[in-house]
């Protein structure tokens, strides 16, 4: 039985997959660390800031200080918020979905982006007061796929919740990416896949998968873990 909802915020609630894109790309380019769009596809999108960082240096063979880690980090947040500043697009149905579900059942977002990101977007959405929680990449040590970020969420979904039968079997996780799906998954939670990154071919683990959240009730939720 479906007793809490976990949403993955980019590529799922927002398309903010190439606002990201263009913000790394401001701090990485004149550092010689640019990458192509579809290199970001295949090879970063699913990781937080630091692991993107690390890897972008990784690949151009740059060596990269913890202490120029948290510059970067700072310096990508920045450049994230002068690229939202001109609105975001929320996926279709995606809020209509979030807000026929807030407070009838448990709701959480499991993001590797920084909570300084996540925040004013929901803002501009109006979705600021409709999840109870937030797990963002400030709150662990490993992004996804590594399944801390979800473990984490559902346990404090169920501090937040105490007596309501929260579990991870009982949890599901609306994903966009692969590593999105494993990190859940490695967490025993069931998970909804969209396919608004990647085609349904890539998101096999999920399982169901959607072409979009438009129409979406809870109903069709609780079949899934049901």
């Amino acid at each position: 039985m479906l007793k809490a909802v976990v949403f993955d915020f980019d590529g799922i609630i927002v398309d903010s997959e190439p606002m990201h894109y263009r913000a790394f790309q401001k701090v990485l380019e004149p550092l010689g660390a640019g990458y192509s769009w579809q290199e970001y596809v295949d090879r970063y999108m699913g990781f937080d800031d630091r692991d993107a960082f690390r890897e972008a240096f990784r690949m151009h063979g740059l060596q990269l200080a913890e202490g120029k880690l948290a510059d970067l980090i700072d310096a990508k947040a920045t450049s994230f918020q002068d690229v939202i500043a001109d609105g975001v697009r929320p996926y279709p149905g995606v809020v209509e979905l979030v807000k026929s579900l807030s407070g009838r059942i448990p709701l959480a977002i499991c993001s590797g982006a920084l909570r300084s990101d996540i925040e004013p977007v929901l803002q501009q959405l109006s979705l600021q007061g409709a999840f109870d929680l937030k797990v963002t990449a400030e709150d662990v040590h490993a992004s996804k796929p590594d399944p801390s970020s979800y473990i984490l969420a559902v346990q404090r979904l169920q501090g937040a919740f105490p007596g309501h039968g929260i579990t991870p079997a009982a949890s599901l996780a609306i994903e966009d990416t692969p590593a999105g799906i494993m990190s859940a998954v490695g967490a025993g939670m069931t998970v909804l896949a969209v396919t608004n990154s990647y085609p349904a071919v890539d998101l096999v683990k999920a399982s169901r998968t959607v072409e979009s959240l438009a129409g979406i009730t809870i109903e069709d939720l609780r079949s899934i873990v049901a």
